[in-house]
């Protein structure tokens, strides 16, 4: 007999305190419900329930078979049950965290497409540029840029991009070009005013160190394509990553401020829960920007 259906039989018996309900629960008859108990009894070779006329119990070896068996049967259940869910359609609510810069200029331009391909999914994005706890606040995932600081979240990256400082050809005529990363506090810098670490900038050193740069800045705002606006106007240099410069540094509207330094390259990543499997409509969005993506990076943008 199956091994999984004499441990089924057992431990419903154990449930429901006897054979009929239990082969009422189990849909078959108390004569096959007791044939899978004596055979599973049989092949330990040990008596796991006490009968009497009255009510059937467990005995000692067959409680502590029971709480083993009870956990192999849930165990088996679910996955079952990952098998049906992971062929099942993605559906319902997809509650998303990105980086307000990144959600502007390029995921909301490409998520009509997902929406089309994925009817039966409904799309929350909520922009901002703070860390968001997502277990704790909602979200199936999040979109993040640079070093993942969760190590206990999955993720999975879907493009590159690099950070350079950049000013306007203007601005660089009016106030000159630093030469090294020294020269930066003599010049007037935009800073993110979301930055937890406040006014400071990690810049990568041609020695390979990474610098930081600590100025109080002549600009501070918390959205990163104000900041490439004020960059573009004249009004400082900014550390910005090259999904939002890509554009204006091909246009000739800024330039490299110190074009020696190493490139400071960081991922794009798709960070969600950990789990023992994926829901399918994260799964399908996920695989969804790792294709939209795939040609973009580090510079291409």
């Amino acid at each position: 007999m199956d091994r999984l259906t004499e441990m089924e039989a057992f431990a419903t018996v154990v449930d429901q305190g006897g054979f009929t309900d239990a082969a009422k629960k189990m849909g078959i008859s108390k004569s096959a419900v007791s044939k899978h108990v004596s055979s599973l009894e049989a092949r330990l070779g040990a008596r796991l329930l006490n009968r009497t006329t009255r009510r059937v119990s467990p005995t000692e070896i067959g409680l502590a078979y029971y709480d083993r068996a009870r956990r192999v049967l849930n165990d088996a259940g679910e996955a079952d049950a990952l098998v049906t869910s992971m062929q099942s359609a993605p559906s319902g609510l997809l509650r998303i965290s990105v980086n307000t810069d990144f959600g502007v200029n390029h995921l909301s331009p490409v998520l009509g497409q997902f929406l089309q391909d994925y009817p039966d999914v409904n799309v929350n994005m909520v922009l901002n540029n703070r860390y968001v706890e997502l277990i704790s606040e909602g979200f199936d995932m999040a979109i993040r840029v640079g070093e993942m600081e969760d190590s206990s979240l999955r993720a999975r990256k879907i493009a590159d991009t690099t950070r350079r400082m950049v000013g306007s050809p203007s601005y660089f005529q009016k106030y000159g070009r630093p030469m090294r990363i020294d020269d930066l506090n003599e010049h007037k810098l935009l800073h993110y005013s979301s930055q937890s670490s406040g006014n400071v900038w990690k810049v990568p050193a041609p020695s390979g160190e990474v610098r930081q740069v600590r100025t109080a800045g002549w600009l501070s705002v918390n959205d990163g394509q104000s900041l490439l606006n004020a960059a573009i106007a004249g009004l400082g240099i900014a550390y910005l990553p090259s999904f939002l410069y890509a554009d204006a540094l091909e246009q000739g509207l800024v330039e490299d401020a110190i074009p020696e330094l190493p490139t400071d390259v960081q991922g794009i990543y798709a960070v969600y829960p950990p789990g023992r499997f994926t829901q399918p409509k994260v799964r399908a969005f996920i695989d969804f920007l790792v294709a939209a993506f795939n040609e973009k990076g580090p510079d291409s943008w």
